[in-house]
């Protein structure tokens, strides 16, 4: 395993979820006194599990057709894109 890789997508991964939808509906559930928080916290955990396990696997498929520069350039502009729609929306 790569240390640096493993920090690096840890890091982002962790800075991109902070305070996203899916933190803010994790935290609602959690609110209820008659759930329980572990498998509000499991389910929650399993689920980004999975999401990421699709994404992993779709990222193999897509870069055995599109070259790395490409998919660097596609995502950067697709965060851009995001970004600005997210200002010019509020």
């Amino acid at each position: 395993m790569d240390p640096k890789l493993f920090m690096t997508v840890f890091a982002s991964v962790f800075l991109a979820e902070l305070g996203d939808k899916t933190q803010l509906a994790t935290l609602l559930y959690a609110t209820d006194a008659a759930d329980r928080k572990m498998t509000v916290f499991l389910a929650a955990a399993g689920a980004l599990v999975v999401t990421s396990a699709i994404g992993v696997l779709a990222g193999g498929v897509v870069s055995r057709y599109v070259a790395p520069e490409v998919l660097t350039k596609v995502a950067g502009a697709g965060f851009i894109v995001i970004g600005l729609w997210t200002l010019l929306k509020s």
